[in-house]
């Protein structure tokens, strides 16, 4: 277990160790936890768990919205902390430099930006991975259009969230057995989409 006292310290330690989780506390001096998760961001899609005092709804939103993969409230039993950062690997298998991501039969390799389903190649555009990348890492969490946007275009996403709804359709026509049933990447009415949890 590696441990940082600043935020600086914490991206320094995830950029040459290569941690397989970060247990991320939004109350770090000099740089806030929020911070440093959008920077982690930017070059490696790790794991994380923010830690935080605050219970608002805005500011989990907030920390889901930069990246996070769960976020913790104090106070919290070291066993609370413990089942979630399992849960959280389950959800992940880290191999190597990188990070496979995995969904029933499906497989995200996320350092080759490669996706195969039974161990077959599938051919997705660099958008429609990101996309499918995103939803796989947070097994059914809902994310609206626009967050969806945000995720794979940050903030020079197009005006228009639709364009998602494009996208969703043709990984669904590379990605699902019958496009018209799907497995893997389901529609929640009014709200926008999420991957199974199975």
């Amino acid at each position: 277990m590696l441990r940082a006292r600043t935020g600086e310290e914490a991206l320094a330690l995830a950029s040459s160790r290569h941690p397989h989780l970060v247990v991320l506390d939004l109350g770090l001096p000099k740089m806030d936890g929020f911070e440093v998760a959008k920077r982690l961001r930017v070059d490696t899609t790790v794991p994380i768990i923010m830690l935080t005092a605050r219970v608002e709804e805005s500011d989990r939103m907030l920390g889901f919205g930069v990246g996070a993969d769960d976020y913790v409230t104090k106070p919290f039993s070291p066993r609370e902390l413990v089942a979630r950062v399992q849960a959280v690997l389950r959800r992940t298998t880290a191999r190597g430099d990188g990070q496979l991501l995995r969904l029933g039969d499906l497989t995200l390799d996320v350092p080759r930006m490669a996706v195969s389903r039974g161990g077959q190649p599938l051919d997705l555009t660099t958008t429609e991975f990101q996309l499918l990348m995103t939803l796989a890492r947070h097994p059914g969490r809902v994310f609206t259009r626009s967050q969806l946007l945000d995720a794979v275009r940050g903030e020079q996403g197009d005006a228009f969230d639709r364009a998602i709804d494009a996208h969703v359709k043709n990984i669904r026509r590379k990605i699902e057995p019958d496009p018209h049933r799907p497995r893997y990447l389901l529609t929640v009415y009014g709200v926008g989409y999420k991957c199974s949890e199975s």
